[in-house]
């Protein structure tokens, strides 16, 4: 469907009543009215070819003058600048989305068909006034979010997966798969929390344990980080990436580009890529781990694990690229162990033992990350990785986390403060004053 069709596609007929119309009809009425006093193929090049602000200001004016006009007498001067912005959201921008994507303490936005729309705030979920008043208004934002992406949306490719400019992930579902109308969600990253200081100031994580997980990236720990979904694993491997020196060449390899590195000056992001309309060109996280191995990395930073991808993560942790950080679904430490040896069986049939010892010499801590019942999002206990006596993977806590309290205790002083303490990568006044902190 052209640009010039979905303009016409959402001016519906609406015969002029008097009195106060219903919100949506007096939407459509003004639409109509915009369209032919500046046309379809003027308003139509403006959407396409102008950039937004000045279209928004140009039609804005319009909508204006129309508003003044005596066909709008019934409409109070406190709603028509409300009027306005919500036709030309429609217009020029992403419709009911668009307010909430401009509120940068929105950090999800779901659209639920025609019926609903919901976004998280402060985590959590709250019900949007304002929704869609058809599958095809719907359609129509997707298709404005996907068009510069080269990505398309239809009955034979009915889920969709991209990354908006703003570095927000989109996944869109519509019918068939979808029974109850297009649904979208949208996950916000605004970069507002984007070290280990501003997670203490939120308090999700005492300065202690903060200066611990420093000292374990200073110190060249391969770190997991464990969670649930929206329980702020990302967050806290953005955290944990900004602890890594200046000097040392980063490879990001994600999914959808997240992670983000304002100060640092060596960081090559890689993203993944999915086949192209004619099925051409798909490029893994698996071909961009293996990839990042010939790049000279210093670290290698996988924003999430989720396949077979997992068995080359491991062996570049066991060849040399010590340091090295990565993020799982899983409940707790181990759940984690498991999921990585499942992971990695997919990437390698071995045997379970032989996988077992690619993850205790591999990984070294596991961090976990927890969404609270209020909705906040918490760090959990960490747990060191070790080779057990009969060959498997060995877990031992040495921070714990008690939720209802919402309290955290070291539990002992993980090895790598005295190796590093022996390396001089920190000194004995610094960790004497950590130590004094956490007793």
């Amino acid at each position: 469907m052209s640009l010039l069709e979905r303009v016409r596609a959402q001016q519906e007929e609406v015969p002029l009543v008097s009195g106060l119309a219903s919100r949506p009809d007096l939407r459509a009425r003004l639409k109509r009215d915009l369209v032919e006093r500046v046309g379809l193929s003027e308003m139509a090049s403006m959407v396409a070819d102008a950039d937004a602000p000045e279209a928004r200001e140009e039609l804005g004016v319009a909508c204006h003058a129309i508003l003044n006009t005596s066909d709008y007498g019934e409409v109070m001067a406190s709603e028509r600048d409300q009027l306005v912005r919500e036709v030309l959201d429609e217009v020029v921008g992403l419709g009911p989305l668009q307010p909430l994507l401009e509120d940068d303490t929105v950090t999800e936005v779901m659209v639920n068909g025609c019926e609903a729309l919901y976004y998280e705030r402060d985590g959590v979920i709250s019900r949007a006034e304002r929704v869609f008043d058809s599958a095809e208004q719907i359609m129509v934002v997707v298709d404005r979010i996907l068009a510069p992406l080269g990505r398309r949306l239809d009955e034979s490719s009915p889920i969709v997966n991209a990354r908006l400019e703003s570095g927000y992930r989109v996944n869109a579902v519509i019918a068939p798969v979808a029974i109850d109308g297009p649904v979208v969600t949208i996950r916000k990253f605004s970069g507002r929390i984007s070290s280990l200081d501003r997670l203490v100031e939120l308090g999700s994580i005492p300065s202690w344990y903060a200066r611990l997980l420093s000292w374990a990236v200073r110190a060249r720990c391969d770190i997991a980080v464990a969670g649930g979904t929206g329980s702020g694993k990302t967050t806290l491997l953005n955290a944990l990436s900004c602890e890594i020196g200046h000097g040392e060449r980063i490879v990001t390899v994600e999914d959808s580009a997240e992670l983000r590195f304002e100060t640092h000056p060596h960081v090559i992001r890689l993203e993944a890529r999915s086949a192209s309309i004619e099925g051409t060109g798909r490029v893994t996280i698996r071909d961009l781990v293996t990839n990042a191995l010939r790049m000279r990395p210093d670290r290698i930073v996988v924003g999430e694990v989720r396949g077979e991808e997992c068995i080359d993560m491991l062996q570049a942790m066991n060849t040399g690229h010590d340091g090295s950080l990565t993020t799982l679904h899983a409940g707790t430490a181990d759940e984690a162990v498991l999921r990585l040896v499942l992971m990695a069986r997919f990437g390698m049939d071995l045997p379970t033992d032989i996988i077992e010892e690619q993850v205790s010499t591999a990984i070294d801590l596991i961090v976990m990350s927890r969404r609270m019942p209020d909705g906040s999002r918490a760090i959990g206990p960490t747990s060191v990785v070790s080779r057990g006596v009969d060959g498997g993977v060995a877990l031992e806590e040495v921070v714990s986390f008690d939720a209802a309290t919402r309290e955290w205790r070291l539990v002992r002083e993980p090895g790598f403060v005295r190796a590093a303490l022996e390396a001089g990568l920190l000194d004995e006044e610094e960790v004497s004053g950590w130590r004094s902190c956490c007793s």
